[in-house]
């Protein structure tokens, strides 16, 4: 830490209770995270909490931006390890760095993508910069595939003008050479990933279903590389 004494006190502060209020959403929940029992478990009166976070909605947004954070980490680490010429690797990368933290992290997982908690609106302005650092990633590898040939996708289902409409929206804000056709795919890779993620994390398989989750997850990760419309190896 930096700065004064002071300032580096009330990082250390802040860092406690956000630590405690991580161990309260595993163990309780998001829905009954309370100020007064993160209090409690630091040792000191509920308005000393409240100096440092206002409300119950500001410690889930604080949770809220260190797990997307978190999430951003691991994902940027696991592209970062694969060369850049192998999109389809850089795309399993992505894959299998988001399952890994969210089966080691259920309850913060649960808190990104999960069921919205009662009452709570994450403030825009605060995630959605750290939420679409894995997406941002996507994009990237889907766009670096596409200006060096290695994407390839086959233009034989229509999209409407609406749609085209949204996607040259898409392409102007990102800055993008990707077409239609590859970003509607790309859009299709995102949800598929993340709702592959959900079932198992979710437990939606159910218990005995699948004796090798991973390994269903990787097939699942080839099945995107042909839908996305990037070639195997030679």
């Amino acid at each position: 830490m930096t700065g004064t004494p002071r300032e580096r006190a009330r990082e250390q502060t802040l860092a406690d209770i956000t630590r405690i209020g991580r161990e309260h959403l595993a163990r309780d929940g998001a829905a009954a995270l309370s100020l007064r029992a993160v209090a409690r478990d630091l040792g000191v009166v509920s308005s000393a909490v409240y100096r440092y976070v206002g409300s119950r909605d500001e410690l889930l947004t604080l949770l809220v931006v260190e797990g997307y954070t978190e999430l951003g980490d691991a994902v940027d680490a696991a592209v970062a390890a694969v060369p850049a010429g192998d999109p389809r690797a850089r795309l399993h990368a992505v894959g299998h760095a988001v399952r890994d933290w969210a089966l080691a992290e259920p309850a913060c997982y649960g808190l990104l993508f999960g069921s919205p908690v009662p009452g709570y609106r994450a403030p825009a302005e605060r995630t959605t910069g750290p939420g679409t650092r894995v997406v941002g990633v996507l994009v990237r590898i889907f766009d670096e595939a596409n200006r060096s040939g290695d994407l390839v996708v086959p233009q034989t289902i229509p999209i409407g003008e609406s749609l085209r409409e949204n996607l040259r929206a898409i392409r102007a804000e990102l800055g993008l050479d990707l077409p239609d056709e590859a970003l509607a795919r790309g859009v299709l890779a995102w949800s598929s990933l993340f709702g592959a993620v959900n079932f198992e994390v979710f437990g939606q398989y159910g218990p005995d279903t699948f004796a090798d989750p991973r390994a269903l997850f990787e097939h699942h990760l080839s099945v995107l590389d042909e839908i996305v419309g990037l070639a195997p190896p030679e």
